[in-house]
């Protein structure tokens, strides 16, 4: 590929065996980046092993000019994740990207959640992303460059049912996300999300109870993962991009808001329960959300 915008650069993609990590993994590869390929190799469930996935991309990228090497270790554990870093500055002497793209699902409807369903979700998305992150900040702020890429969800950002768990996991990578925006700016590091619409076997496990949920799922097929792994590497090479949040949906990519104030009510002589009641929350309703799912606000079909 002609515009080698990565050429030189080192870059840790978790998750990365399959789906929308594979073809980050592949995107970057061919820009120019050498890629550890980090994957569990885990069933979507979070559940097994298997070095397969990694393994094969590994290849992938090698049969194609690439240079890459596999890790077969869990971002929810922080002594692996301190592994991957120390692994990428090893074995191709640095480390200028970490995507955050490792994943599992356990959608359950949230008055028969477990605990270990919770817990499980919310360790590999949101404490796997801290942990790649938090080692790999050392070596960004000493060298004054870097990047994260974090994959959020339009179901923490808008809202899907069954998936507690999946939610508070994503909405909290848009926070970790801008913390490290704000507090690592200054040494010109870059840390962004991206809410991917695309098919991988995380969609997979959605549960299908009506024939609109068919016919979501059948829109979902057809919306590959390279789609993602466009943006992705672009915001890799990207210089001025940082603190975002962008969804991509097929050819459409949107940026997304950003909680800020909307309406504001002021009452000099402060408020009471029944002032509230009757004044505060009437007045403040016709600007309440309702209860949207994702599938409600990106109601129309993929371009």
């Amino acid at each position: 590929m002609d515009n080698q915008v990565l050429e030189g650069k080192v870059a840790l993609v978790t998750g990365a065996g399959r789906g929308v990590g594979r073809d980050i993994a592949l995107m970057m590869a061919a820009r120019g980046a050498k890629v550890i390929v980090n994957d569990l190799g885990s069933a979507g469930n979070g559940d097994g092993h298997d070095q397969g996935p990694a393994m094969d991309v590994v290849r992938e990228i090698q049969a194609a000019g690439g240079e890459a090497a596999a890790n077969l270790d869990s971002v929810a554990d922080f002594k692996a994740a301190k592994g991957m870093v120390e692994q990428a500055m090893d074995t191709f002497g640095g480390l200028d990207i970490v995507v955050n793209n490792a994943g599992n699902l356990r959608d359950v409807i949230f008055h028969k959640m477990t605990e270990e369903d919770f817990d499980l979700v919310i360790g590999v998305h949101l404490k796997g992303a801290f942990n790649t992150s938090r080692n790999a900040a050392d070596i960004f702020r000493a060298q004054k460059s870097g990047c994260f890429v974090h994959m959020t969800s339009t179901s923490g950002l808008i809202g899907n049912i069954g998936q507690a768990n999946y939610m508070s996991a994503k909405m909290g990578i848009t926070g970790l996300s801008k913390s490290i925006a704000l507090d690592m700016g200054r040494y010109g590091v870059r840390s962004n999300c991206i809410a991917p619409f695309a098919w991988s076997r995380m969609i997979e496990s959605i549960p299908i109870t009506s024939p609109e949920q068919a016919a979501r799922v059948e829109k979902l097929r057809q919306m590959t993962p390279d789609k993602i792994a466009t943006v992705a590497t672009a915001l890799a090479a990207a210089k001025d991009v940082s603190g975002q949040i962008f969804t991509v949906r097929n050819n459409e990519i949107f940026l997304m808001s950003q909680s800020r104030p909307i309406r504001g009510m002021q009452r000099s002589e402060g408020w009471d329960v029944d002032s509230v009641l009757e004044h505060a929350f009437p007045a403040m309703a016709p600007n309440f959300y309702d209860l949207d799912v994702t599938a409600d606000v990106f109601s129309w079909d993929p371009v």
